[in-house]
């Protein structure tokens, strides 16, 4: 499913237009994406919680030449589900 038809079905489930359900959409995914930059945990009860890990540094392997290199740290977002979702899915 694409951002398309997801915003389709966010329409079709809420009885909202496409456009309402675009801004909806866009907002969650804001508000989301400010409060892990802040470096704040989002937990959606029932669907998973969304949280900034951080990765060390390592070895690794340029593929081109084969020479050693270091893979800098950095952090990443991270989604754990949901005991619901997950047995929803299963």
């Amino acid at each position: 499913m694409n951002k398309a038809e997801l915003i389709n079905a966010i329409a079709a489930e809420a009885g909202l237009s496409k456009v309402d359900a675009r801004k909806a959409l866009d907002a969650v995914v804001k508000s989301v994406s400010d409060a892990l930059i802040a470096g704040d945990k989002v937990s959606l009860v029932g669907f998973g919680t969304f949280s900034v890990v951080e990765r060390a540094a390592r070895p690794g392997i340029n593929p081109a030449t084969k020479q050693a290199i270091t893979i800098a740290a950095k952090k990443v977002a991270k989604f754990k589900a949901g005991a619901e979702l997950t047995s929803a899915i299963n």
